[in-house]
């Protein structure tokens, strides 16, 4: 089978201890190297393409700032985890994606340490991240951090819900990457949804909230004392600028965004930041599906999601070969 070839710093990442070598200017360049090696194996593979291409910012930033395997980190379903199987030792193994004794299109804790949890179905990560927090506690493991990133849709399903609620109550290293790309598969429904396309597209909101985090971010550097005022004046001007209670903060949470889920070193600094503050947390990021590759980011969603073969260059879809098999009646 057909090897494919990987940039300058892809091909000498063989785990994500050696992302972490990398400076933080340098992560943008990988994020291109990145998404065109998903581009190159997908098209002439096939699988999941449109969700991996729209987190490669967030998995590079993930890895580059936790300590995978050790911290854990749960994709929701799993469509996306493409950039996280490439970075986690399985880049020359990737062309066998989906194929006979080849590695799984879904992670699975049998493949890597990295695929903490099996997935495949929607809205789970939320309550799997929690269960290993909750384990960290009783074990003292008071430093350990626990992610769970989870998609606009599948945070709407009940599952997802319940594994907030829960999430609430306990005081663990808990936080949840909200991947809001505004394209489920199927139209997400419901006042979930515009309640996030309001945060989103709240323009008084977004021009302050950079501003708020970084004298936030000086202030909490003072000691403890210093860290509960920063908490109540933040809590006092999302409340006025939103104009209402936050939804994940009326659910104990401590939410932060949204930011640009493409812009890696920013995500990566936010990312540290937050590893810092205790409690369960979210971070809401604005991501595009297809990201990167022009005929995904204009075209249709669906057909993106997983497209089949194509035509890397044009983009064009390559229909496949029709095998002779009896008539069906």
């Amino acid at each position: 089978m057909k090897k494919f070839k990987a940039g300058p710093l892809l091909s000498n990442i063989d785990s994500p201890s050696d992302l972490r070598k990398l400076r933080i200017k340098e992560l943008p360049k990988l994020s291109e190297e990145l998404r065109q090696f998903i581009v190159d194996v997908v098209s002439e593979k096939g699988g999941h393409f449109g969700a991996s291409l729209g987190v490669v910012e967030l998995t590079i930033a993930l890895h580059h700032t936790f300590n995978t395997p050790e911290d854990q980190l749960v994709w929701d379903v799993g469509h996306q985890a493409y950039g996280h199987k490439i970075l986690t030792g399985r880049r020359d193994e990737f062309y066998t994606n989906r194929t006979y004794k080849g590695i799984s299109g879904f992670p699975k804790r049998s493949e890597s340490v990295y695929d903490t949890f099996g997935v495949g179905h929607s809205s789970t990560s939320i309550s799997a991240a929690l269960g290993m927090s909750l384990a960290s506690k009783l074990k003292k493991d008071t430093k350990k951090q626990h992610i769970a990133v989870i998609g606009d849709g599948s945070i709407t399903g009940g599952i997802a819900f319940e594994g907030l609620n829960h999430a609430g109550m306990e005081n663990t290293n808990l936080l949840v990457i909200l991947n809001d790309n505004c394209m489920s598969i199927d139209p997400a429904v419901g006042a979930l949804k515009e309640y996030f396309t309001d945060i989103a597209t709240s323009k008084t909101y977004n021009k302050a909230k950079n501003k708020i985090w970084k004298i936030l971010g000086k202030i909490s550097k003072f000691g403890p004392n210093a860290q509960k005022v920063a908490q109540k004046v933040e809590g006092a001007i999302k409340s006025s600028l939103l104009g209402e209670s936050n939804y994940f903060e009326s659910l104990n949470f401590r939410y932060f965004g949204p930011i640009d889920g493409h812009d890696v070193k920013h995500l990566a600094e936010v990312l540290s930041d937050l590893k810092d503050i205790p409690g369960p947390k979210i971070l809401h990021c604005i991501t595009q599906k297809g990201k990167g590759y022009k005929p995904a980011e204009d075209g249709d969603t669906t057909k993106w999601h997983a497209p089949g073969l194509f035509n890397k260059e044009t983009g064009e879809i390559i229909s496949p070969k029709k095998k002779k098999s009896p008539p069906k009646y």
